[in-house]
């Protein structure tokens, strides 16, 4: 398949609109189900080479949750503990553990439920059956991984009355090393940011504290190579081999870090015992829990306790989560770490970092108040890492 014809572009009214291969080659992809849009292979694409180089650089599966051509969450396949099982919708899948890839998705797309409504999925392996089972219960537009088991194919052919979007992707494939876009009618052309991301990249510290730990190293890299994917300006938190908060897309960079914090605040909130515990009536579906916990833990529109509201969603009426309840949960975290993809250019960002239970950061450096960010790292005790390497994408 030389080209793919699609449906509209952006938005319905751009048209014509296509995929294909600039030299007359084919595509390194095949359409297994569906008929993707304009939006899914952006999000495909992009996705894909998230994984693939998570997966190069740490050595295993790995998945990401994308949304807008940003991702809501990549995870590595580390085993989950009962409490997150249970955070994550996925305590009832008895033998999730002997899959790492189902392991890594399960972080993926239980990090930032609402965001990952509708999402795109991108896959580092050969789907297997106990992934594809995850997959087929929730909201999701596609998928792209290198291959599928039989029977998982199979799986995922029943979502959306056989509509759902499965995309295989060769992955020996490696484009060209000059990329090219058009921004009215004018062309840009640039290399491809080849920029590998690994353990040698964290080598500068600059802080007082210098402990890493390889934990730590995991991290950082699963950061910042999801930043490497992200809309700036970003910044992104991760923990356990996942990406717990990411804040795309903002202007400001400490907007970007409250962005990400109060997502990473919000995954950490789902393990609070009140949380796991919510009495929720048996007909609520999983995305009307979803938008029920975030309005619990975040006090949103609707107070979710008030009388008159709780009925719709519970058995009985929960105690809130009460402010002091949430911050002292929140002051007991440490450990996290926080990649950014470009310098901070006020210590604000490592205030706010810390509300979050930072202590690893990677930023390029490079501002000329790097020692004020230096200066209240070291108050923390934090080890912050100077990459030397921006990791803008747009």
């Amino acid at each position: 398949m030389k080209e793919f014809q699609l449906k509209y572009g952006c938005n319905p009214n751009q048209k014509p609109s296509r995929i294909f291969m600039e030299d007359g080659s084919e595509l390194p992809i095949e359409i297994l189900s569906g008929r993707p849009g304009y939006i899914n292979f952006l999000d495909a694409f992009n996705s894909w080479q998230l994984v693939k180089e998570l997966k190069a650089a740490l050595g295993m599966p790995a998945v990401t949750s994308f949304k807008h051509v940003s991702p809501t969450s990549a995870a590595v396949g580390l085993p989950l503990s009962d409490t997150l099982k249970r955070a994550c919708f996925v305590d009832d899948i008895e033998d999730l553990d002997a899959s790492p890839l189902a392991c890594a998705y399960a972080r993926a797309r239980g990090t930032d439920r609402m965001c990952s409504f509708g999402d795109w999925v991108a896959l580092s392996d050969v789907c297997d059956v106990n992934t594809a089972k995850l997959i087929k219960r929730e909201v999701s537009d596609g998928v792209i991984a290198p291959g599928y088991e039989p029977e998982a194919l199979e799986i995922l052919k029943t979502k959306r009355n056989g509509n759902y979007n499965i995309v295989k992707i060769d992955e020996s494939f490696v484009p060209a090393p000059i990329e090219r876009k058009q921004v009215f009618g004018i062309t840009f052309e640039q290399g491809r940011n080849n920029f590998e991301i690994n353990r040698e990249l964290l080598s500068n510290i600059v802080t007082k504290s210098k402990d890493l730990p390889e934990s730590a190293v995991r991290d950082l890299i699963v950061a910042l190579i999801t930043l490497k994917y992200t809309q700036s300006n970003s910044v992104c938190y991760a923990v356990d081999g996942q990406a717990i908060g990411v804040g795309a897309g903002q202007q400001s960079r400490i907007h970007c870090t409250r962005l990400a914090g109060d997502k990473a605040n919000t995954w950490f909130l789902r393990q609070h015992e009140k949380v796991l515990s919510l009495p929720f009536r048996k007909e609520l579906g999983r995305p009307d829990r979803d938008n029920v916990i975030d309005g619990y833990i975040n006090k949103n529109e609707e107070d979710v306790c008030a009388e008159g509201v709780w009925q719709r969603y519970f058995t009985e009426r929960p105690e809130p989560l009460t402010d002091e309840e949430a911050r002292a949960y929140l002051a007991s975290l440490d450990g996290v770490a926080l990649g950014s993809d470009a310098f901070f250019p006020f210590s604000d960002n490592v205030e706010r970092a810390k509300r979050s239970g930072v202590r690893y950061i990677a930023e390029p450096g490079g501002s000329i108040r790097d020692d004020a960010v230096i200066e209240c790292a070291d108050k923390y005790g934090m080890t912050v890492a100077f990459t030397g390497m921006r990791l803008f994408h747009h």
